[in-house]
Formats: structure tokens, C-alpha cells, sequence
């Protein structure tokens, strides 16, 4: 029987009834992982506290912020090639990792006395952000979908990228270019680790980017992915552990907002700043390989785009126009173009992801 049939239908799910789910999940994987290690349930030395003040903080914050964003214009411009059932947003505020994002920032880094291994993932997180609100802002100004163009977005994340990568060298010890893998084994890179990082970073950053195109499906996916990491990073690096943690609780209060149907977009302001979060950390825990099964899900959505682009070109014909493999790119456009609803896709990207998130701390 079809999947989607047991995520809304039988189970008649809405995006509240879906927040609801996911504040639970999360609560409950904390304080299980948190027992299980015998942490002490405070602001610094747990997943649990970080995660609940950050929640509570971005929630509440958003009240104030949202209406904000409203009275200063900047509504979603809306592709008019996307799904037709989008069109009636337009006009939701975006930006609104401008909230979210420093909520958790603040609450890592006061959390954590300012360490220098939160104090670098931070203003990495915020300088990615930095570059998603002028491509934010860009599209606002001009009222299309075209910011600030591709190639120097690209350049930019690079960049950033090129200087976090020469800090870890500068400052971290030898063993970080060991990526740790399932059954206790490693794999010594090297030098090669130096590339490899600065691709997770970029890649990251624009696989929760082309993630976030559902109402709630990068927030939700995203506080899952952090907690995973949180839950992986625990034992050998607990201030990294709580950075992902206040993350995972960030995101969960900015999905009381962005759930279906959305009172704001996270923009490129918040998604691609998830992205470096998540690479930051997974670089300097040395956990690249969890991090890379935590994320499948959105590296799933950026392969889809490579796929239909790539296909849409090999299958060209005289008349210059292809076949495309999917109905739409990225992926969870696909599903919807197939009839499922948001709240059924992102259910079920929830349960994706989770998965996963067990899977990489089951091998940790």
C-alpha cells in the first residue's frame, strides 16, 4: 500500500499535529540519549537543556519577528514554473534565518563559555548566512527569483570554506584528517582531507538549500539532523554537542512558525547556514561519514536536480528541448507533482531522516 496513504490519510496529519511529532521525538531522543550517557541535565553538559532553551527562545522570538519581516515587505517572490499550489504563497516573509540562526548561536556559544571550536562553527554559520541574506535581500529588491548570481555565490562559499579549512589546519590537531567509520575502523586521509572538507562545506550549504522548498521540510529535517549529529558528537566532543544541540532546538522553535501552512521562509539566510553548521561540525568532530549518512536525505535532493539537468541535456533534441527524468526537481517536487501533499512528504522526509539519524549513532 502506498506510503503517503499512512502519513496523512490514516494517521490524518496536519503541519501542527507534524510540529507536535516532531518536538516530541526530539524531546525524547535527548533526555534517552542524555540518561544513557549519564550527562548532567544543564545548559553545558547536556543535548537536552541546549536544545529546549533554544526551542523556546526562537519560538517565542518569532512573535516578535515575524510580523517584523511582514511590515518590512519582504515576501517570498514564487516561481511561476514551480508547483501551481505554490503560487498562493507569495508574498510570506522570508529571512527568517535572521531569527532563528542567532538564537542558537548566542545559546551555543554562552553555553559553552566561548569555546574556540564553537566560537569558528559559529561565525562560519553566520558568515553562510550572511551570504544567503544578500541573495535573499537581492530577490526581495528586484522581485524575481534571480539574487545575487550563482557564481559568486559560489565563489564566496569557497572562500569561506578556504579560510575555515586553514584555521582547522592552523589550529587543530593532526588526527582530524582521520574520518571515523562504522565498526570502530578509520580512514587516514591525509592532505586529501583538506579537499574533502571544503566540498562538505560547499556542498552542505547548497544541499539544505535546495532542500528548504516545503513548508517545514528544512526546519523539521534539519533539528533531526542536528540531534543525530549531537547524539554522534556527544562523547568526544560535548561542546560541539551542544552547538548541535541549541541548532536541532533553533530550528524546532522556527518550525512552530514554518509549519503548513508557513507564516515565514527560512530563505537563504537560514538554509544555507544549516548547511555550514552541520559541515563545520562534522569536520572538526571528525564524524564526516555520520554526517554523511545523517544527510542523505538532502544530498538525495541535490543529486535529483544533477539528474534532471543532466538528462534534460543528453536527451535534447533538434527542436532544443529534453525529457526530464523527474517531474520536477528537486525531489520533494517530484512527489508533490505525483499527488502526494506537503504534509505527506515532509512526514515522511521526517521518518527519513530519523532513520538515518539512528542508523549513524547505532554505528558511532
Amino acid at each position: 500500500m502506498d506510503a503517503k496513504f499512512f502519513v496523512s490519510r490514516r494517521l490524518n496529519l496536519n503541519g501542527m499535529t507534524l510540529l507536535w511529532m516532531l518536538g516530541a521525538g526530539l524531546s525524547i531522543a535527548a533526555i534517552a540519549v542524555d540518561a544513557s550517557l549519564g550527562h548532567a541535565f544543564t545548559l553545558g553538559e547536556s543535548i537536552t537543556i541546549p536544545l529546549l532553551t533554544a526551542a523556546l527562545a526562537s519560538g517565542l522570538l518569532g512573535f516578535w519577528v515575524v510580523p517584523m519581516l511582514q511590515a518590512l515587505k519582504t515576501g517570498q517572490f514564487i516561481r511561476e514554473e514551480g508547483p501551481q499550489g505554490h503560487l498562493k504563497k507569495a508574498g510570506t516573509p522570508t529571512m527568517g534565518g535572521a531569527f532563528f540562526i542567532p538564537v542558537a548561536v548566542a545559546i551555543a556559544l554562552i553555553a559553552t563559555g566561548f569555546s574556540a571550536d564553537v566560537l569558528a562553527v559559529s561565525l562560519l554559520t553566520l558568515a553562510y548566512g550572511a551570504i544567503g541574506w544578500i541573495d535573499d535581500w537581492q530577490v526581495i529588491q528586484r522581485q524575481s527569483n534571480k539574487g545575487i548570481s550563482p557564481k559568486a555565490k559560489l565563489f564566496l562559499q569557497i572562500a569561506l570554506a578556504v579560510v575555515f579549512c586553514l584555521w582547522v589546519l592552523a589550529n587543530q590537531p593532526a588526527e582530524i584528517t582521520t574520518v571515523t567509520l562504522p565498526l570502530g575502523l578509520a580512514l587516514p586521509l591525509g592532505l586529501l582531507f583538506w579537499p574533502l572538507a571544503g566540498f562538505v562545506l560547499v556542498a552542505e550549504s547548497n544541499a539544505t538549500n535546495l532542500t528548504d522548498g516545503l513548508d517545514g521540510l528544512m526546519g523539521g529535517t534539519g533539528a533531526i539532523a542536528f540531534l543525530g549529529l549531537a547524539t554522534v558528537t556527544a562523547s568526544g566532543h560535548p561542546n560541539l554537542m551542544v552547538f548541535c544541540a541549541a541548532m536541532a532546538g533553533a530550528c524546532l522553535g522556527f518550525v512552530l512558525h514554518n509549519h503548513n501552512p508557513a507564516r515565514v521562509f527560512m530563505g537563504d539566510t537560514g538554509s544555507l547556514a544549516l548547511g555550514a553548521a552541520l559541515g563545520a561540525a562534522g569536520i572538526l568532530s571528525g564524524n564526516l561519514f555520520a554526517l554523511l549518512i545523517i544527510t542523505l536525505l538532502f544530498f538525495a535532493e541535490t543529486l535529483s536536480v544533477i539528474i534532471q539537468v543532466g538528462y534534460y541535456k543528453a536527451t535534447k533534441g533538434p527542436d532544443g528541448i529534453g525529457k526530464r527524468f523527474f517531474k520536477m526537481a528537486p525531489l520533494h517536487h517530484h512527489f508533490e507533482l505525483s499527488g502526494w501533499s506537503e504534509t505527506q512528504v515532509v512526514g515522511i522526509a521526517y521518518a527519513v531522516t530519523a532513520l538515518l539519524a539512528a542508523i549513524a549513532f547505532t554505528w558511532g
